[in-house]
């Protein structure tokens, strides 16, 4: 692999110092001397003008990357007027934060249920001489690889967890999944110089095919799971009331009285409705 290495440049305000007075030189002595000398200094006058045409200007954030003849000569990333080699081709890369969002893709999660998924990846160039020369165009390769890095995290992951201990899953665990999602782009571009510095998932549902089924399941999974804090909180309570009339000796009951106060209580708690209160005059015996 081709690596970036530092260009062979000099100061761009020196080199038109010295290209000047060569310059002026040149001509003065074309004009004043013999024959021969002319012959000597006229050639070299040429290469002199050739010489004002290497110079470059690099913005903050840029990199030039130096190529002479098909062969990669260097980068240069210092800011400012800059002087080359003339004959160097000198190809403009930005080294600029850039984001990325990806479109909407359709993907069978790990539990086989269609989702669409989409991530916005942000990224910038950090070897300019891999991002020019390793791939072919590397802004298409970051497309296409970090939607490919995105199909790989749907596949291997769930979109919800539906045990009763939570799991990882796509829905719940956002840090998690941004920080995958991050390594598995970075997996993929590392041939191409670019460095990921952010990637998180910007929409994630599940495909209107199911999604109305799936609302079913998620309602109900949420009932069954405040029934039970429900029928929990009753059962403490009813433990609770028992507990208390023994210690103060309110009232003696026996077994059978206490399963209907029990029944009674739960009734009570547990209902969807509220409680109507039933008068009773007789006994629990007739």
């Amino acid at each position: 692999m081709i690596e970036e290495r530092q260009a062979k440049t000099s100061n761009g305000y020196t080199a038109i110092v010295v290209l000047f007075f060569l310059q002026i030189g040149g001509l003065v002595g074309i004009g004043s001397l013999s024959e021969v000398l002319w012959l000597i200094l006229f050639p070299g006058s040429i290469i002199v003008f050739i010489c004002w045409f290497g110079f470059f200007m690099v913005n903050p954030n840029e990199s030039r990357v130096m190529q002479l003849f098909g062969s990669y000569a260097g980068s240069e990333g210092q800011t400012g007027l800059r002087w080359a080699n003339p004959l160097y081709k000198k190809s403009r890369i930005s080294l600029r934060v850039r984001n990325f969002e990806s479109g909407t893709l359709k993907v069978n999660d790990s539990t086989g249920n269609p989702i669409d998924i989409a991530a916005v990846v942000v990224w910038k160039v950090v070897d300019t001489a891999e991002a020019l020369f390793e791939v072919d165009s590397y802004e298409n390769f970051v497309t296409i690889q970090s939607e490919a890095a995105l199909r790989n995290l749907a596949t291997t992951h769930p979109y919800d967890s539906h045990d009763d201990e939570e799991g990882f899953c796509l829905r719940s665990n956002p840090d998690q999944v941004a920080e995958l999602l991050k390594k598995e782009v970075q997996n993929h571009l590392s041939k191409a110089g670019v460095e990921v510095i952010e990637a998180r998932i910007s929409h994630l549902a599940y495909a209107p095919e199911i999604a109305s089924a799936m609302l079913q399941r998620q309602q109900a999974s949420a009932i069954v799971a405040a029934r039970v804090k429900i029928v929990e909180g009753a059962v403490g309570m009813v433990e609770l009331a028992l507990e208390s009339l023994a210690k103060k000796d309110v009232i003696q009951m026996d077994d059978e009285r206490k399963a209907a106060m029990v029944s009674n209580l739960l009734v009570v708690l547990c209902g969807e409705s509220q409680a109507q209160p039933v008068v009773n005059t007789g006994s629990l015996y007739t």
